[in-house]
């Protein structure tokens, strides 16, 4: 399993994990090279899946069995030898098994712990619930809150299949592991991480998360606008599935268009500042509504949305277009015109599409059990190294012997003490050059500032994309950033720009090959400016290899239709939906990426080799659907839970009305049955034949309101949550802005900024998922207005204030998109 070249080898890790998070983390290390020991009890693991095929190469497995005196002795030998140990059990679990990080890091305060709880452990109410995964979801929102279709056509709470909380566990963990890491270099220290599950998928609803007080009408699309009006009115929220697609903008139909070959098309034009033209030309249209009266916004940036006429005529004609040629024929229009589009694809399509297979998107792992398996493959990788990714080691399971002979082949790596010091941020003094735009680019950065980063972020002198997609998404993720607006194709322009890639470690950019090497970004332009950055590129359908779809742009929801999980989600090839309003993909493209800096930043402190990280959100779509990401012959069918009448797993999983109106998730599993039947109402469940249960457990959650439920199956010990909606966890969970992280502050946090730049009282959710105990975790500034550094980032190149004004008349550079911060 060695391979020398990836970033992370000779990196040792122990991972404890079961279910998904734990063992993903360490799979994501071991996918980069880190050598890996899997610890399962000696009677399996706790959940029984082929995903963990997936989740468990590139391992060594052992069983070792924690409660006797000789399996805590072995499994005590295998975290001597460790750099990183991770453990996702609930608080506390651990440690009174024998394995405590705390007394570990006294004796190795090199040694890097990760750990991954359901609920936070400074969480007093929830910290001891079962976390199953519907229970956080339920928590938190995600049923609620992650779809505004579902809400205008009355399924609200509804169940979704994903893994949101683990998914975005695994790369925040994975990704603050190796910033430790890199961080470690320098101090000598390790550093103990907790990232709570809860806390992860809040950070992927962040942008669903954000209260504006006063928002202006004109940033709310039509599906918004429904929900208002209908509530204002008190009509009840029932629309058709159709009704509903028929709202959204015509240009941004997640759902899609039906196509002359029966499939849906889903397209993402909307926003950007030619890509609405391009589409209308490509499909024919361009010229006939100009004609007829529609003009061409002079100022994009403010056009939103489509007056109601436009938004009805150009839909209707729009339909009636792609009907007239099949899903594979406008994929390659939408791919020659440059705009970002895709066919509604199912997850099993996707595994076996040319693109996927081509660009090592998936990959083919003779797994000992299954044979010849499809798994999802590299998740971030560097491109010097990642064809060493693409033939993953199967799973092996091996004696404790072979374990310790395998890690302690390795050296221990001790970095050399340094004096002590106040506690500092991993990042402190890295610079980090920010191109990107709209979110998984821009949230990258916005993360790595939290650790001490400082991020400039570029923007064009003209916006464009329009104020939703930069003012409105900008609220989240320019926190903690200077602004400069730089018109980097200018001939001063580009002065400004190159003199700034010459001043920082790190560059991000979601970007095409094509508009990266377009720009002179590519190795040989970068390495002729500043051969010691490290850049980042994140991109839609990217793999280590090129293919097909490499070069084509697109954004979460392309990615959601590309991938089946817009399919999934509504249930069939007729009723596509978006999973989630804003974020279902998109922010965990930005953890992933500063996944792939912080191992390129290790790489280069200890090879001093530069590396260029990537990756992209189809290649994350694999791991948001992991527990059914994967194919062999004899694969069950394709038939998990999808669809707006998804309840849950089975009776014993799923949602219930209750008698006060609310829904609880139980989430229970077989071997809870017998406590399960002796809750108070629940009697008798035991003698109730399977197919039956669902029937008897709807009639008794009827009895007795959800909060008297939820009390009684947590004294059980069984896993149950009453669905939240997330103003109620915000309103529950607010503050006063008070300059810290909000990581003191259990589950949920959010910070109420009364002073913010924007001239509104906006509420928004603190950085709060990663705590570690060494490193520093900052709060961050509110989003200053975009192009307010303009003027100071130029005075620190020695520009004079005439230069300055000189490049603001020449359209170089500019210091504002509009007189207000946000336009009204």
């Amino acid at each position: 399993m060695k391979r020398p070249s990836l970033p992370l080898s000779g990196v040792k890790v122990v991972d404890f994990g079961q279910y998904i998070a734990g063992p993903a983390v360490a799979m994501v290390l071991a996918d980069l090279g880190a050598i890996v020991v899997h610890i399962d009890p000696p009677s399996g693991p706790l959940w029984d899946s082929p995903a963990n095929a997936t989740l468990n190469r590139n391992k060594l497995i052992v069983e070792i069995d924690l409660k006797t005196e000789e399996g805590l002795s072995q499994a005590q030998a295998l975290v001597a030898e460790a750099d990183i140990v991770v453990e996702n059990f609930r608080p506390g679990v651990l440690s009174r098994l024998g394995i405590d990080f705390t007394a570990l890091r006294k004796v190795r305060p090199e040694l890097i712990t990760v750990s991954i709880p359901g609920f936070a452990s400074n969480d007093q109410l929830r910290r001891e619930w079962r976390a199953f995964e519907a229970v956080i979801a339920a928590s938190s929102g995600v049923f609620t809150d992650m779809g505004l279709d579902r809400v205008l056509m009355g399924v609200i709470p509804y169940f979704s299949p994903l893994p949101l909380a683990s998914a975005y566990g695994t790369m925040l963990a994975a990704s603050a592991a190796v910033l430790a890491l890199q961080a470690r270099e320098r101090s000598g220290i390790g550093d103990h991480i907790e990232a709570p599950l809860v806390c992860a998928v809040m950070e992927a609803l962040a942008y669903n998360a954000c209260l504006v007080e006063n928002f202006p009408p004109r940033y709310t699309g039509h599906r918004s606008r429904e929900i208002a009006q209908r509530r204002e009115a008190n009509l009840p929220l029932n629309l058709s599935y159709q009704s509903v697609q028929d709202l959204h903008d015509p240009f941004y139909r997640n759902s899609g268009y039906m196509c002359k070959d029966g499939r849906m098309f889903s397209i993402a034009c909307a926003g950007h500042k030619v890509h609405i033209k391009r589409c209308l030309q490509a499909l024919g249209l361009y010229d006939e509504l100009v004609s007829e009266g529609l003009v061409e916004q002079m100022d994009h940036y403010l056009a939103l949305p489509l007056p109601k006429y436009w938004h009805d005529e150009i839909t209707t004609r729009m339909k009636a277009v792609f009907l007239t040629r099949t899903s594979e024929e406008w994929e390659r229009i939408f791919r020659e015109s440059r705009i970002a589009g895709s066919p509604q694809r199912s997850l099993k399509e996707w595994m076996s599409n040319e693109h996927a297979t081509a660009a090592g998107v998936v990959v083919e792992v003779d797994d000992p059990v299954f044979g010849r398996m499809t798994q999802p493959g590299p998740m971030a990788w560097l491109e010097e190294t990642g064809e060493m990714m693409l033939n993953p080691a199967p799973r092996k399971w091996v004696a404790f012997d072979e374990a310790i002979a395998a890690l302690s082949a390795i050296p221990v790596r001790r970095p050399p003490a340094r004096p002590a010091r106040a506690s500092s941020g991993w990042l402190d003094g890295v610079r980090v050059l920010d191109l990107s735009n709209v979110i998984a680019g821009p949230h990258t950065a916005y993360y790595l500032a939290r650790f001490g980063a400082e991020v400039i972020k570029i923007d064009p002198a003209l916006p464009l994309y329009n104020c939703s997609w930069t003012v409105s998404m900008g609220m989240v993720n320019m926190c903690g950033k200077h602004s400069a607006l730089v018109d980097i194709a200018s001939p001063g322009g580009r002065k400004v720009f190159e003199r700034l890639v010459k001043s920082v470690d790190v560059i991000v950019w979601n970007a095409t090959d094509q508009e990266v090497k377009r720009k002179g970004l590519h190795l040989e332009g970068l390495k002729a400016l500043n051969p010691d950055v490290i850049f980042c590129q994140v991109d839609c359908f990217s793999g280590v290899r090129g293919g097909p779809r490499s070069d084509d742009p697109g954004y979460d929801d392309i990615a959601q239709a590309a991938t089946g999980i817009m399919l999934r989600f509504g249930g069939s090839p007729e009723s596509p939906e978006e999973h989630a309003h804003y974020g279902t993909i998109d922010a965990l493209g930005a953890y992933s990426a500063a996944l792939g800096i912080a191992a390129a930043l290790y790489q280069k402190g200890r090879t001093g080799h530069v590396g260029r990280p990537r990756t992209s959100l189809s290649a994350l779509s694999g791991l948001l659907q992991v527990p059914f990401c994967y194919d062999y012959a004899g694969r069950d069918p394709f038939d998990e839970p999808a669809g707006p009448d998804a309840k849950g797993y089975n009776a014993l999983a799923r949602l219930y009305r209750t008698a006060s109106g609310r829904t609880l998730m139980l989430n229970a599993v077989e071997s809870d049955l017998p406590r399960l039947a002796q809750v108070e109402g629940l009697e008798g469940l035991g003698d109730v034949p399977a197919e039956d249960r669902a029937t008897f457990l709807s009639t008794a959650m009827e009895k007795a309101s959800a909060e008297d439920w939820l009390s009684r199956l947590t004294a059980a010990d069984i896993g149950a949550a009453i669905c939240e909606n997330i103003d109620a966890i915000r309103s529950a969970n607010s503050r006063p802005a008070d300059g810290t992280p909000g990581t003191d502050r259990g589950s949920y946090s959010f910070s109420i900024y009364r002073d913010h730049p924007s001239g509104h009282t906006v509420t928004q959710l603190d950085p709060y998922a990663i705590r570690s105990e060494a490193g520093k975790v900052y709060a961050l500034s509110p989003a200053e207005k975009y192009g307010a550094s303009t003027r100071r980032l130029l005075r620190s190149f020695q520009y004079t204030e005439a230069d300055i004004d000189a490049l603001i008349a020449a359209g170089n550079i500019s210091e504002s998109w509009s007189h207000e911060y946000l336009p009204t």
